[in-house]
């Protein structure tokens, strides 16, 4: 059989993990390059019975699993998945099934981010390094400034300590977050959305994506927070408006973004955030890290072999 590792950017799959147990069995073939185009998708993708896929990269819908009568298995990283028509994969007999994820690589991007925000790293390492002013930014302090989580679950949990640890004041919001769970963490309940934005330092979004999360910080929202306060968001990127934080940049009403997430992966060359004021922006790199990378293809390696012995293991949803 022949499996595909998708979006493998860095080239890493094949040696993120001991993929010797299927030695014999099975061939696997790195694709290094992105796309959105099904066509393309079906090229590339034909002769493969297995795919393996990250995150949220690559959509499954009812279409595309009709294209590919040769797949019997997919595996995608982490136990939940939006884009995978489930119902579509069974009607085309195609197993899907997850593997193990760890929350402490996005937990540890957002404080990149923030912190990288805060004390103007880029604009400064880049000025050191090109012979430019020496020192042309006022850093904004952590301790003793209220840090804003949008979602108190087990990476916004992780964030708030870490905020503690910086001697922040930390607030939380969310729409079924109770007193009790915000307390039992040390947290502060904002008594609304609204509040949350208007009266932190910094806001971090750490909310999984639904209909109530969508849109979630829009123009309105923005504009309530102060000019001084920074977003940053390694959750999903529809739950802030792209182009009402674009303006909100372009305009100054925010002191800067850190952003991980785009609403088009990989973000296309001519984008505008590729060239916006007061952002810091990695490509998706939350969950990137070896450590994780060796939990996604190890549990993929222990997924196809159980698949073909007859006995799957994590099946999806």
């Amino acid at each position: 059989m022949r499996c595909a590792l998708l979006d493998d950017h860095q080239d890493a799959g094949t040696t993120a993990a001991d993929w010797s147990p299927l030695a014999g069995r099975v061939e696997v073939v790195s694709l290094p390059g992105h796309t959105d185009d099904e066509d393309e998708l079906v090229s590339a993708l034909a002769d493969f019975d297995i795919v393996v896929t990250l995150r949220e990269r690559v959509p499954f819908p009812a279409a595309l699993f009709a294209r590919l009568p040769r797949l019997r298995l997919l595996v995608a990283s982490g136990m939940r998945n939006t884009v995978i028509d489930y119902a579509a994969a069974a009607r085309h007999g195609v197993t899907v099934c997850g593997t193990g994820s760890s929350s402490a690589p996005p937990v540890e991007l957002t404080w990149a981010l923030l912190l990288g925000l805060a004390r103007g790293l880029v604009a400064e390492n880049t000025a050191l390094r090109e012979g430019g002013p020496w020192q042309q930014t006022v850093g904004a302090d952590l301790h003793g400034r209220r840090l804003g989580l949008l979602g108190l679950g087990k990476i916004g949990t992780r964030v708030a300590r870490i905020g503690q640890a910086f001697g922040m004041e930390v607030a939380a919001w969310s729409p079924r977050l109770t007193e009790e769970r915000a307390a039992a963490e040390g947290v502060v309940r904002a008594p609304s959305k609204e509040e949350l934005l208007a009266g932190s330092d910094f806001v971090s979004v750490h909310l999984a994506l639904g209909e109530r999360s969508r849109g979630l910080i829009g123009a309105a929202e923005l504009a309530l927070m102060r000019p001084t306060a920074y977003l940053v968001n390694t959750s999903r990127s529809a739950i802030v408006d792209q182009e009402a934080l674009l303006a909100a940049l372009y305009a100054g009403r925010i002191a800067g973004a850190g952003i991980d997430v785009f609403d088009t992966e990989p973000l296309p060359a001519g984008h505008p955030l590729r060239t916006a004021p007061r952002l810091l922006a990695t490509p998706h790199l939350g969950y990137v890290t070896r450590a994780n990378y060796a939990t996604y293809y190890g549990d993929a390696v222990e997924d196809i072999r159980a698949y073909l012995d007859g006995t799957p293991v994590r099946v999806l949803p």
